[in-house]
């Protein structure tokens, strides 16, 4: 008697979908869209982000932050930002290249500190000491396909992942009243 293991896959993306998008991009390489984000502060350090027609994201600071817990802090948000952009990539080259994934998982930690007390009188810091010190990003990662090609494809998104290069590049930034 034999016995078969049976491999559930992750729900795949539309490759044609997929292959339009690419070839869109490069008919037209400084194509760029733009992603427009509403934050309304509801009290203590609780907000609301308003991101086009979805619930609100929810952001807070932890308690020996001076906030109430409510809601995952701003830098885990970035975190989670990252890892859905890394998570999008992997999906993409994996599609791309015809490999089936069974398992996609991303885990994130960065270090970051906040001696300055956001500027209200904290530490003297400047500004490249502030912020994300260090991110580190494992990725769990099983599908129809060698070690070897499922590294690659993690290796070739996060490459390409515009939030990571985001996060890993100065970009220009610019803020009024």
């Amino acid at each position: 008697m034999t016995t078969e293991t049976q491999v559930n896959f992750l729900r795949p993306i539309d490759r044609e979908g997929l292959l339009k998008f690419a070839e869109a991009g490069r008919a037209n390489p400084e194509r760029r869209g733009t992603n427009k984000v509403k934050t309304v502060m509801q009290g203590v350090f609780r907000s609301w982000s308003f991101v086009g027609v979805h619930n609100p994201v929810v952001v807070d600071e932890p308690p020996h932050l001076m906030g109430e817990n409510s809601a995952p802090a701003p830098g885990e948000i970035v975190l989670s930002a990252l890892g859905g952009c890394l998570g999008v990539g992997i999906t993409a080259v994996a599609t791309l290249r015809e490999v089936k994934l069974s398992k996609l998982e991303i885990h994130l930690e960065g270090d970051i500190g906040n001696s300055a007390a956001w500027g209200a009188d904290g530490a003297e810091r400047t500004p490249d000491q502030m912020g994300f010190q260090a991110i580190r990003v494992k990725v769990d990662i099983q599908g129809d396909a060698t070690k070897e090609e499922l590294d690659d494809i993690v290796t070739h998104a996060n490459y390409f992942s515009p939030v990571a290069n985001s996060m890993r590049n100065p970009i220009a930034f610019e803020i009024s009243t």
